[in-house]
């Protein structure tokens, strides 16, 4: 499957996750999602992914806005809350079961750990050995009257999936061989990111989703699910992420990086975000800017394909 730009006004999002506080690597992306829509007359949606409820700070969701605000980043229509749509996503969940794509399963991490041997490539963890795989969804019933505690897993399919990526170029994986079947519905009932990214994304018309390149293997959970589903995809773009000097990806261990720490200190955004156009190749040095003044020149073919080493002071 290729993806290409879409010819008419293309719809994209900006999603932040309130789990903490955005950061420069969040920044980056951010800007470039935008630059992408924008320079072609498309639209935004901003989108809080506010489902991992264990994680969420609170006052993070308001702060992402702020932060978002802060740097110039505009969007058409007031923010989704994902934690909102919850009866979107067991819908979509209730056309997997009927399709006999999911299955019940009761394993647990350290279950999953103890099964593989090693992590699998392009995997945030051991690839699911396939334990539960013989349960049909009428099962489910059964381990419920048992009291066991289940999540419902997505079946893969054994086939090579390929697409362009518009940053990555060509991408081929067998989704069930490398990647393993995969979680859709946790245990508390509640549904997990990839089933809930692509309801929204699908029920937004979204056409292109530009996010950083750790996410590059969910696409292809992805794509199987749009598949399943009956939906039209997007275009993918994953950029390269923010590391720092040790070539790790940006965290506390490099200082302190958050958006709302730079504003607090008085740090003038058009200077991050001149920094961070430079870094993706669309200035020829840093100056301060404003994000519509890239949008004349900006293109995709001019971002890196590596991780920018961020400098804490860079930005100050």
């Amino acid at each position: 499957m290729a993806a290409e730009l879409a010819t008419s006004p293309p719809v994209g999002r900006l999603a932040p996750s309130p789990t903490g506080a955005q950061h420069v690597g969040n920044a980056r992306t951010y800007l470039l999602a935008w630059l992408s829509i924008r320079s072609r007359s498309g639209r935004l949606i901003l989108r809080m992914e506010d489902i991992d409820s264990p994680r969420i700070k609170q006052g993070a969701d308001q702060q992402a806005i702020d932060d978002l605000a802060w740097l110039g980043l505009d969007w058409d229509e007031e923010p989704y809350v994902q934690s909102q749509r919850l009866a979107l996503y067991d819908d979509a969940l209730e056309r997997l079961k009927q399709a006999q794509r999911v299955y019940p399963c009761t394993c647990t991490r350290s279950d999953i750990a103890a099964a593989a041997s090693a992590p699998h490539a392009g995997q945030e963890g051991p690839k699911y050995p396939g334990t539960c795989a013989s349960r049909s969804a009428g099962d489910a019933d059964d381990l419920a009257k048992a009291g066991a505690a289940f999540a419902w897993r997505f079946r893969a399919t054994d086939q090579v999936r390929e697409f362009r990526d518009l940053v990555a170029g060509e991408q081929r994986c067998n989704v069930a061989r490398d990647l393993g079947d995969f979680v859709v519905g946790k245990t508390d009932g509640t549904p997990a990111y990839q089933l809930a990214v692509v309801v929204d994304d699908a029920a937004m018309g979204i056409t292109e989703v530009l996010r950083g390149d750790d996410l590059l293997a969910s696409s292809f959970r992805q794509l199987e699910l749009y598949e399943a589903l009956g939906l039209k995809p997007p275009a993918f773009a994953h950029v390269p992420l923010v590391v720092g000097p040790d070539g790790r990806r940006l965290a506390k261990r490099h200082g302190d990086s958050r958006l709302s720490t730079l504003r607090e200190q008085g740090v003038a955004p058009e200077r991050l975000v001149g920094l961070l156009a430079w870094s993706c190749g669309l200035l020829d040095q840093p100056r301060s800017c404003r994000p519509e003044e890239i949008l004349p020149s900006f293109t995709l073919a001019c971002l890196p394909r590596q991780p920018w080493v961020y400098q804490e002071e860079a930005s100050m």
